[in-house]
């Protein structure tokens, strides 16, 4: 028994298997654990008021997909209907809330759910969840409840918490704020002078999509990247999906696209020449497709790939726009009707579009995870100097608890979406040995309990961290990847994998036994096989 806000006992519900989120790594795991084990005892808790994560809380004019579609999406559910090489966020919201469907997932769903404090149990073996009620109507209904189980799985993701814009004055501004993650549908931008602050994937995704609708467009550059076209031939990709077996044969062409793109990652002469000819590429592109008078604003100074490369959208082409004006000017702050730069000069604004990214550095900041003996995941990670987590999933003294898409699962030449389903595999063969041996906790020598072992951890981050300082990501460019989490200017990669995704699709597909540590009636036996 538990006590809610109220003060009143209540016993928390349960599930042999809990997840924090409903976003493409989620709806993978649910539908896994059904192919594999013919598993349904799974709850998933969503905050936002329907499934899909990223791809229901990015609902911003011109939000589409980077990758093509055909790699992301899952092996198992391969989709015949992309309209696009790489579709809008309704197609892929289709997409996940059909696979939901087909699982039977969407009915294991809670929404409007915040998890806001997850704490391991050891005298039970199980998690104990602490969950608040976004939205009540019922007043006999408590806002915070609790859900137990034997696993915890956390696809919360990295970009979920939009960043504070750094800019003093937002709060004076009269005109409507929308972050891209948070857009507001009811915003009318027609006859509006717009500034849109960012120019990410994202911010040069919005202004193509709003600047037919718009008076007049700004869009406030913040840094330089490089752009690419998107090559794909329309007749080829049908012709492809004609033939018995096109769906995997398309998919794995991209796949050795995006591979063959990851030796571009290294500090190396062959390294080094082959983004001399990436480079080429773009500025090529660049010149050819931006107004002249935009060049200087729109040529990087660093290398290829130490920030993530933009496929354009049609941002380059509307830079001509006759109602768009593009620049770097640094802004001082914002004025109740506009904005004002550092030169003095200011500019109007009636609506504000912030595309200003996410907190990727605290991952999980916002859900305290407490594992054995009291530790915090955020102290976990301290003690790396960063998140951290062996093979991207599993920490030390976390019993039972995998990350899916954890620390340093990103990549910036494929897909995501491979990395959480390569995840979700790894961590499901590491479960195999309690999954098929009875839980029966009355039953001697019944396994309940997984933990990956301290030294191991400790060995695989510090491998992963010495191969990411040989990597691009520390050539001296400014980059998200990287941050200070001591605050003495040690910049910490706690976001990137630094090998491909097909060692890391190896490395799943065969767990080292002996790093796990398994509980099998209050002792711990290394090494299973």
């Amino acid at each position: 028994m538990t006590s809610n806000s109220s003060g009143t006992t209540q016993t928390p519900s349960y599930s042999q298997f809990a997840c924090i989120g409903s976003g493409f790594s989620a709806i993978c795991l649910g539908a896994q654990l059904q192919r594999w084990y013919g598993i349904t005892d799974v709850c998933f808790f969503e905050k936002l008021s329907n499934l899909g994560g990223t791809w229901f809380a990015n609902q911003y004019p011109g939000a589409a997909c980077d990758i093509p579609a055909a790699l992301y999406s899952l092996s198992f559910e391969q989709n015949n209907d992309w309209t696009a090489l790489m579709p809008p966020w309704k197609e892929i919201w289709e997409y996940l809330k059909g696979v939901a469907d087909k699982y039977n997932l969407t009915s294991k769903i809670t929404f409007n759910a915040t998890v806001e404090k997850c704490e391991w149990i050891n005298e039970t073996g199980r998690w104990r969840l602490t969950i608040h009620r976004n939205k009540t109507n019922d007043p006999q209904q408590d806002n915070i409840f609790f859900h137990e189980c034997q696993f915890l799985f956390s696809a919360a993701g990295f970009f979920n918490e939009p960043r504070d814009l750094d800019i003093t004055g937002l709060e004076t501004f009269k005109g409507p704020v929308a972050h891209s993650s948070r857009w507001r549908h009811e915003i009318d931008l027609r006859h509006k002078n717009v500034v849109v602050i960012g120019n990410g994937c994202t911010g040069t995704q919005i202004v193509p999509a709003i600047l037919p609708i718009a008076k007049h467009v700004t869009h406030l550059t913040r840094s330089k990247h490089y752009f690419f076209d998107r090559h794909h031939d329309q007749k080829v990709r049908h012709l492809l999906r004609q033939l018995p077996g096109g769906l995997w044969l398309e998919r794995f062409l991209v796949f050795l696209r995006g591979e063959n793109n990851f030796r571009g990652f290294f500090m190396t002469k062959l390294s080094a020449r082959f983004r001399r000819s990436q480079r080429a590429e773009s500025l090529g592109y660049i010149r050819a497709t931006a107004p002249q008078k935009y060049h200087s604003l729109l040529t990087p100074d660093f290398e290829v790939n130490c920030k993530r490369r933009i496929f354009d959208t049609g941002y380059l082409s509307s830079l001509h726009s006759p109602n768009l004006t593009l620049t770097d000017q640094t802004p001082a702050k914002i004025l109740p009707d506009g904005i004002e730069f550092a030169s003095g000069e200011t500019i109007p604004a009636d609506v504000l579009i912030l595309a200003n990214g996410f907190k990727v550095h605290a991952y999980h900041a916002t859900i305290p995870v407490i594992g054995r003996n009291g530790t915090s995941m955020t102290q976990h990670f301290d003690k790396f100097g960063g998140p951290a987590a062996y093979n991207c999933t599993a920490m030390h003294g976390f019993p039972n608890f995998l990350l899916i898409v954890g620390p340093n699962s990103l990549q910036g030449h494929t897909s995501v979406i491979m990395a959480a389903e390569n995840s979700v595999n790894f961590a499901l063969r590491v479960l195999r040995p309690i999954l098929l041996t009875t839980t029966d906790k009355n039953k001697k020598g019944s396994i309940s309990i997984v933990e990956i072992r301290k030294e191991a951890e400790e060995q695989d981050v510090a491998l992963l961290q010495a191969a990411l300082k040989k990597t691009i990501f520390f050539s001296g460019c400014k980059a998200w990847y990287l941050h200070d989490y001591k605050g003495n200017g040690e910049l910490y990669n706690g976001t990137t994998y630094p090998f491909t995704q097909a060692w890391f699709w190896w490395r799943c597909l065969f767990p080292t036994w002996a790093d796990w540590e398994f509980s099998v009636s209050g002792f711990f036996v290394t090494g299973l096989r």
